[in-house]
């Protein structure tokens, strides 16, 4: 069996730089996705956006997630359902423009850390980006400006709880793929699929660092250029349009999405 992917950041500023960084090569082509250590976020605030999320749910979601299941009557279900998420969910975005201060029901405590997260959550993701461009031999920068769009990228977390669920085999979601479109397919960006429990609410934290909204996004002509058959896979395409769709397609497979975006005809770039 295959050993699942953990990458040490700590270890890419000494001898072991090089085999570091052929693990998150091997990780983004082969595997689709991977698990960070020593990454620089401390433990102290991670825990503390555990416990003020366990706490912010109990106090103002839980009750609203089990009257909607029962408005829909959705613990009586008896058939597969492939287009639900059985998630109490909410959004914070952080880039381009926070709307931390027009979510309710958030104390100041909760808004501070979730602010404080963000920072750290941001310089990560500028700092993979850099390590994916330098494995891929893009210029430095590529991967940075290629998110850009006009007015930066689109930065976000989506704080979610997965309360007890009956039918929890019966409930399918799967979960966008911008690093699969500018590598030409050379990166993955694998199908998976979040399972409820029956016993017990399960919790995450997902932080998305996505181009701007207008950000056109295709294959690094250096990266078609290598390749012998130098064919682009993937159209051009702006990203809020792909969002568009995403957001009605998102249990569907991914390779019809952008079948869907050749079809919207070609998009101009600088």
């Amino acid at each position: 069996m295959e050993t699942f992917p953990v990458i040490d950041l700590s270890k890419l500023s000494g001898e072991e730089r090089k085999p570091t960084m052929e693990m998150i090569k091997d990780a983004c082509e082969n595997w689709g996705f991977f698990e960070l250590v020593n990454h620089g976020i401390s433990h102290g605030l991670m825990d503390t956006v555990d416990r003020l999320m366990k706490e912010h749910y109990r106090k103002c979601m839980e009750q609203r997630f089990k009257e909607m299941v029962a408005s829909k009557g959705l613990e009586s279900v008896k058939s597969e359902i492939n287009d639900l998420d059985w998630e109490s969910t909410f959004f914070l975005r952080h880039l381009p423009v926070s709307n931390m201060a027009e979510v309710p029901d958030l104390d100041e405590e909760y808004r501070k850390t979730m602010k404080e997260f963000a920072v750290e959550l941001e310089k990560l993701a500028e700092q993979l980006l850099e390590l994916l461009g330098e494995n891929l031999g893009l210029e430095k920068g590529y991967l940075k400006k290629a998110f850009y769009g006009s007015k930066g990228p689109t930065f976000g977390t989506k704080v979610s709880n997965y309360p007890p669920c009956p039918k929890p085999d019966l409930i399918k979601g799967l979960g966008p793929t911008q690093m699969q479109v500018i590598t030409n397919g050379k990166y993955k960006s694998v199908m998976h699929r979040v399972i409820a429990q029956t016993d017990g609410t399960r919790m995450s934290i997902a932080s998305f660092y996505n181009p701007g909204n207008d950000a056109v996004i295709y294959p690094a002509p250096a990266l078609v250029e290598k390749e012998e058959e130098k064919t682009q896979v993937y159209p051009k395409f702006v990203f809020e349009d792909y969002m568009k769709l995403y957001a009605g397609l998102k249990f569907q497979a991914k390779e019809p999405r952008f079948e869907a975006m050749k079809a919207m005809g070609p998009i101009a770039t600088a």
